[in-house]
């Protein structure tokens, strides 16, 4: 299979994107809400069954210099309830600035008509397109797997 799923991990929205790894690109797919530090799970299980991922990427948010931060921990919390509810491997990527990428290629596509101001709400899962894009382009070992520790502080 060659479908992947990446995500930019929030702590009130939590964007999805879909990739494939024979093309190498990735669109935005969905915005999930989270409530409570939970993700709506029916809704991430539906586009599961949809689409059948076989690997999951998450978004690690770091400080510009590269540190861990209470996000970075929130992210590795999704990334762990994800492997153990789809049993599925998980890698994680840095995420700097992936935001304000989706940002740019939002405004672009405003620019040229191909959205408006009403589809902002989707720019979480343009990022999550960012990331998995990012994972898709790197060598296999290049990522950092579920297992692997957090850097030091």
């Amino acid at each position: 299979m060659s479908c992947v799923f990446g995500f930019d991990y929030g702590s009130r929205l939590l964007g999805v994107a879909v990739g494939n790894r024979f093309t190498g690109l990735a669109r935005a797919l969905a915005v999930v809400p989270v409530r409570d530090g939970e993700p709506d799970w029916p809704r991430l299980d539906a586009l599961r069954q949809e689409w059948q991922p076989d690997t999951l990427v998450i978004g690690l948010p770091l400080t510009l210099e590269g540190q861990e931060q209470a996000a970075s921990r929130g992210a590795r919390r999704l990334a762990e309830r994800l492997h153990t509810r789809y049993a599925l491997p998980v890698a994680l990527v840095d995420e700097r600035h992936s935001s304000q990428e989706a940002a740019r290629r939002f405004a672009q596509a405003r620019a040229t008509g191909l959205k408006k101001r009403s589809d902002a709400a989707a720019i979480d899962a343009e990022a999550a397109a960012v990331i998995l894009e990012r994972w898709l382009a790197q060598p296999v070992d290049a990522t950092l797997s579920l297992a692997d520790p957090p850097p030091p502080t």
